[in-house]
Order: C-alpha cells, then structure tokens, then sequence
C-alpha cells in the first residue's frame, strides 16, 4: 500500500522527512519533488529497489540513473571530479543539472553505466529533497519518474496515485514543482558536453 506524505515545500516537516528517511533505508521506492521534476528514488545499496525503478521507467542498465547529493563533498565519494569540473559544479550546484562523470569503486556496479563506468550526479535545489539526503545522511539513486510512453514527467499527485498506487512505497506530496528535467552535461572527455537541454539554463555555466 503506497503512503502519501503531504509536505511543506519550503519548510518540509521534520518528522516526515524522519519517517520517510527511515522506509529509504529499509527498501522502498518513493516519489519525491526536485528543483526540476518529480523524481523515483531509493537507497542506493538496494538492488531489488533499483530494480524497480528500472521496471518501472521502462529502462535498461544501459540508461543512467542518478545520484542525488547532498553537498560537493559528498560527491568526490563517488565519482572522480578533476579541477574543471569541480570549477563547472561549484556553478552549477544545487541546481537543476546531471552530470556525468567517471564512477569511483563507491559506486555499485549495477548503478553504474556498463560499458563506460559512469554515473550520473546532482544536487537537487530543492528543500523536500535535500532535506531527506541530510536526514538520511547518503545519496539516493534516482530517476525522472516519467513512465513508458510519456512526453513529459509526472507532476500532479493524484495522477501518481491513478497511475502508480500500489506500485510505489511512498509519496512526498509537495504540490507542483515543474515537468522540465535536469539539463544533462557529460564531463567524461575533458570538455563539457551537453547531452540534454532541460531546465538547467547553460548561459550562466558558459556552455550556450
């Protein structure tokens, strides 16, 4: 049975945010707001979860999930960042932007990218979810939670609950918060590289 947690967007509930810390841990697979769309999330040493994102996205291992982080210095943990990308993420950071960069042993295999051992990383603007990364006190691995066949992520809750009730452990209910994905930049080949145009403008990171 999916859980609805509704929660101030600004000011989240601690208690909540304690309690759905607490079913992360234990395995479960929430829908959670970010500073771009809604994302599918879990605890990032949970293969089963993974696994469940992966059915429920309709992807492969070959499609990069990502970490969400709570600070810079968590991400040197888990993937390798040479001074210009960490010049390019100190800009960019929170923010609405992945980046993809090489995987460090921290990362499980099967969240890596197979053939390139990369991994995708942000830090998401957003007080719901970064407030769940510190009460949880790791990363999450994540998705945009559009599902099979979709233009566009989910954003209205009650179409989560129609579409994903029962398929889902929780929901942060935060209201809206947009339908526009992160901007995607590979930083794996020295020059940054724009994989996808989201939200993330590129003026303000010198990339437009």
């Amino acid at each position: 049975m999916t859980k609805y947690f509704t929660v101030h967007p600004q000011n989240p509930q601690p208690r909540l945010l304690r309690q759905a810390a607490e079913m992360l841990a234990d395995g479960n697979v929430a829908a959670l707001p970010t500073d771009s769309c809604y994302a599918i999330a879990c605890h990032l040493d949970d293969k089963p979860a993974v696994e469940t994102i992966r059915r429920i996205r309709g992807i492969d291992e070959r499609h990069h999930l990502t970490l969400l982080c709570r600070d810079l210095s968590e991400i040197s943990s888990y993937a390798r960042v040479d001074n210009a990308a960490y010049r390019l993420l100190r800009l960019a950071t929170p923010g609405p932007y992945t980046f993809i960069l090489e995987a460090t042993r921290e990362v499980p295999r099967r969240v890596s990218h197979p053939s390139r051992k990369t991994i995708g990383i942000r830090i998401p603007d957003h007080p719901v979810a970064l407030q769940l990364l510190q009460e949880l006190g790791q990363p999450l691995i994540a998705s945009s939670l559009q599902l099979p066949g979709d233009a566009l992520p989910l954003n209205d809750v009650e179409e989560i609950r129609q579409r994903l009730d029962k398929e889902i452990d929780l929901v942060l209910d935060a209201g809206s918060c947009g339908v526009q994905p992160s901007t995607v930049i590979d930083l794996t080949s020295g020059a940054a590289r724009v994989l996808r145009q989201g939200k993330g403008a590129l003026e303000p990171l010198g990339l437009a």
